[in-house]
C-alpha cells in the first residue's frame, strides 16, 4: 500500500507472531519437509504469493469475506459475461479489472486499507503455508531481501508484507478519484507474467539477477527465469484453521 504522497508504506507491525506459529506448526504438526537454501550468500528473493504463500488466491477470498456469501454470489453471477470473455481471450486483467467495478467501485482508499488489515488479522491462520513462512524466516535471518511480487491488490497483501518484514511489495494497484474513492479500473496492468519481470526491473535495475525466486503458476514463468535458484510449486503444506491468531500490532 502507498502513502498519499506515493510512496511505499511499511511502517508498523503486523504477523510476525502469526509466522512464527506457523514455521511451529509446520514443523511439529503437519510434518511437512522445510525447503532448504540453496546458496550461502544472501542477495534479492522474490516470492509469489497466492498459492505459492499461501493456499488459495487471497484477492478472491478477500472479495468474499468483504461481501458476504449472499452478495459474492450475486456479483459472481454478474461476473458471468467477463468469465466467458476470459475463456476466449485468457486475460486475468480484464477479469480481475470487471470484479474491481463490480464489487469494489466507490469504496474509499482508507476503508480498503482498514478492511485489508482486519482480513489478514482474521483470516492468516487459514492462508498462509508453513514451509514457504519458514523459507522465507530462513532467506531473511541469512540477510537476503526478501520481496512480495503478486497480481493481487496491494492492499490486501500489503498488511501480510508488513507482518513478515518484507523488504518490498509488488503488487497491482487499484486507480482512485480525486477524492480517493476506487473508480472500478486498475491502475497500470496486472502484475503477472512479463509484468513482474517489468516491475522488477525497473524497481532493481535492467541487469537485476535474483538469488532465488517462487512460484507456482505460468504467470511467475518470467520472475522465476530471473533467478539463480527457481523454486515452482515447492511448497504444499496446508493449514487447516488457526482462526485464534491475531496481528501482533496494527499498522
Amino acid at each position: 500500500m502507498t502513502n498519499r504522497d506515493g510512496r511505499a508504506d511499511w511502517s508498523g507491525g503486523g504477523l510476525e507472531e502469526m509466522a512464527r506459529k506457523a514455521t511451529m506448526l509446520g514443523r511439529l504438526s503437519l510434518g511437512t519437509r522445510i525447503v532448504t537454501d540453496p546458496l550461502n550468500e544472501p542477495g534479492l528473493v522474490a516470492f509469489d504469493f497466492d498459492g505459492t504463500m499461501t493456499v488459495k488466491d487471497t484477492f478472491k477470498a478477500f472479495l468474499a469475506w468483504r461481501a458476504g456469501p449472499v452478495r459474492y454470489a450475486f456479483g459472481c453471477v454478474r461476473l458471468l459475461p467477463a468469465a466467458i470473455v476470459y475463456v476466449f481471450d485468457r486475460n486475468p486483467g480484464k477479469l480481475k479489472a470487471a470484479a474491481v467495478r463490480e464489487f469494489l467501485k466507490g469504496a474509499s482508499q482508507e476503508t480498503l486499507a482498514e478492511e485489508g488489515r482486519r482480513f489478514a488479522e482474521k483470516r492468516s491462520g487459514t492462508l498462509l503455508r508453513p514451509d514457504a513462512v519458514e523459507t522465507w524466516r530462513r532467506w531473511r535471518a541469512k540477510g537476503a531481501k526478501t520481496i512480495i511480487v503478486t497480481a493481487s491488490p496491494d492492499f490486501v497483501v500489503g498488511p501480510f508484507a508488513r507482518g513478515l518484514g518484507a523488504d518490498n511489495l509488488i503488487a497491482t494497484e487499484l486507480a482512485f478519484d480525486a477524492s480517493g474513492r476506487a473508480i472500478g479500473v486498475l491502475a497500470g496492468q496486472n502484475c503477472r507474467g512479463p509484468e513482474k519481470a517489468r516491475r522488477l526491473k525497473a524497481t532493481y535495475g535492467e541487469d537485476t539477477v535474483l538469488t532465488a525466486a517462487y512460484g507456482d503458476t505460468s504467470g511467475d514463468t518470467e520472475m522465476l527465469a530471473m533467478a539463480v535458484e527457481k523454486g515452482y510449486r515447492v511448497f504444499k503444506a496446508m493449514i487447516a484453521s488457526l482462526t485464534s491468531w491475531r496481528m501482533a500490532s496494527k499498522p
